[in-house]
């Protein structure tokens, strides 16, 4: 998976300097409304232009998920990619978004890239392979206790529907941990689990694009991820809770209360 790893990391990068040229002009920017707090600058269809042109010249016949373009053909391999996740935050100025790349094969994921610009930090991880920032190994937090932990999420923002469940969430770990982060940018959320910046992450509604990538970070630094039901369908459901073992599963017994009916 080297060559393959090598290929989504000079998309990342490729698409990364792209992206990180046009924030010096972001006010000139054309940016469309795919739906409620859903939006998509020309920014974002160039950077994933760029991302399935290098990987098309290298690998003609993998088939592709894009976040802008969506499903292109082809066989067992499958590329999912977000070309700018964080656009929001992009468009503001606000310094916390990021590239992501995953590869799948027959549906089990095989290559992660995130790439940070403005950072300059680049997150990637082959299956069995492990998890690594720059040249630094990852490893999942070691913490044992809810008390003093930092917990990432995301607000169900593009629709109201779980909005009563996902407070329910809220209020019973902001008054167990030390402190509740919500960036805007799950693709990095998801990285820092891995590198123990963050010592777990929950979110409802995240696309596969959004996820793929930080799935296999996590599991690679040792983290465990699943869905509100303890299972692993979090592709189909887009309900995740990542941490380490231990964080997950005090993080676990306090979601678990609130889940209804329709986020199993």
């Amino acid at each position: 998976m080297q060559p393959m790893l090598n290929i989504a990391i000079r998309a990342a990068r490729s698409a990364g300097d792209l992206i990180l040229r046009a924030s010096d002009d972001v006010g000139q920017l054309r940016v469309d409304q795919k739906g409620k707090n859903d939006y998509a600058s020309e920014v974002d269809r160039m950077a994933e232009r760029e991302i399935i042109n290098i990987i098309k010249t290298a690998y003609p016949d993998h088939a592709i998920l894009a976040e802008e373009s969506g499903q292109h053909e082809g066989n067992d391999y499958v590329w999912v990619i977000d070309p700018l996740d964080g656009t929001t935050n992009f468009l503001h100025g606000f310094p916390q978004w990021a590239v992501s790349i995953a590869l799948k094969h027959k549906g089990r994921l095989e290559v992660a890239v995130i790439y940070d610009p403005m950072r300059d930090e680049l997150f990637t991880a082959k299956r069995g392979g492990g998890a690594m920032l720059n040249n630094r190994r990852l490893r999942v937090t070691n913490q044992l206790t809810l008390r003093g932990a930092l917990i990432g999420t995301g607000f169900p923002f593009k629709t109201d529907k779980h909005l009563n469940a996902y407070t329910g969430m809220f209020r019973a770990l902001t008054t167990e941990c030390a402190g509740i982060r919500r960036a805007g940018a799950a693709a990095l959320d998801l990285a820092y689990v891995a590198a123990g910046r963050l010592d777990g992450f929950w979110e409802i509604g995240i696309m596969e694009w959004d996820m793929a990538a930080g799935i296999l970070l996590i599991k690679e630094a040792g983290g465990v991820i699943t869905d509100f039901s303890f299972n692993d369908k979090y592709m189909e459901s887009g309900n995740v809770i990542a941490g380490s073992p231990k964080m997950h599963q005090l993080m676990y017994q306090l979601i678990a209360p609130h889940v209804t009916d329709d986020l199993k």
